[in-house]
C-alpha cells in the first residue's frame, strides 16, 4: 500500500506517493526524474547510487524512501548553486578526475558528507573514504587529488 512522503529534494519540497520497502533511488530517479544518482549494484556496494540525506552519505539503492519523509535530499544536481559549480564539482574537472562519469555523482557527494565531517584530512583519509564507493576507469588518483583542493582551499 503507497504512502504519501512529503519531503525536500534539493532544496524544494516534494510530495510523492512510494510503497514502504521502495527504495530512495527509485523515487529520486523515476518519479522526480532526477538521473545523477545511477543504478549500479543495488546491494549498497558500489556507491553509484549515493545521495546526501540531511548532509550525510546514504546508498539510495537500499535507503528506504519512507525514511525520507520530512527530511533533506540532496542529489548532485542540486549541489550546484546559483554561483556556479560547487567548488568539489569544479575541483573533479580541475582536476580531471571524471573518467567515464558513472560514478562521479555518488563520489562527489561522498566527499561533501566525508569533507563536512573531516574538514582537513590526510590523504589516506581521503583515500579510505573515497574507496568506499567501486570506480571501475581509475585508480582514484585523480578524485583524492580534487578532493584534497578542496580541502586546503585550492
Amino acid at each position: 500500500m503507497k504512502r504519501v512522503l512529503v519531503f525536500s529534494v534539493n532544496g524544494r519540497p516534494v510530495q510523492v506517493e512510494a510503497e514502504p520497502v521502495q527504495p530512495l533511488l527509485d523515487v529520486v530517479r523515476d518519479q522526480l526524474g532526477l538521473l545523477g544518482a545511477h543504478r549500479g549494484c543495488e546491494t549498497a556496494y558500489c556507491g553509484a547510487c549515493t545521495v546526501l540525506v540531511d548532509g550525510r552519505a546514504v546508498r539510495s539503492c537500499t535507503f528506504l524512501a519512507a525514511r525520507a519523509a520530512g527530511r533533506e535530499i540532496t542529489t548532485i544536481e542540486g549541489l550546484a548553486g546559483e554561483a556556479g559549480l560547487d567548488p568539489l564539482q569544479a575541483a573533479f574537472v580541475e582536476h580531471g578526475a571524471l573518467e567515464c562519469g558513472y560514478c562521479i555523482p555518488g563520489m562527489i557527494l561522498l566527499a561533501k558528507s566525508f569533507l563536512t565531517e573531516h574538514p582537513q584530512p590526510s590523504e589516506a583519509e581521503v583515500r579510505r573514504a573515497l574507496g568506499s564507493n567501486l570506480c571501475r576507469c581509475t585508480g582514484y588518483l585523480k578524485m583524492i587529488e580534487a578532493v584534497q583542493a578542496v580541502a586546503a582551499g585550492r
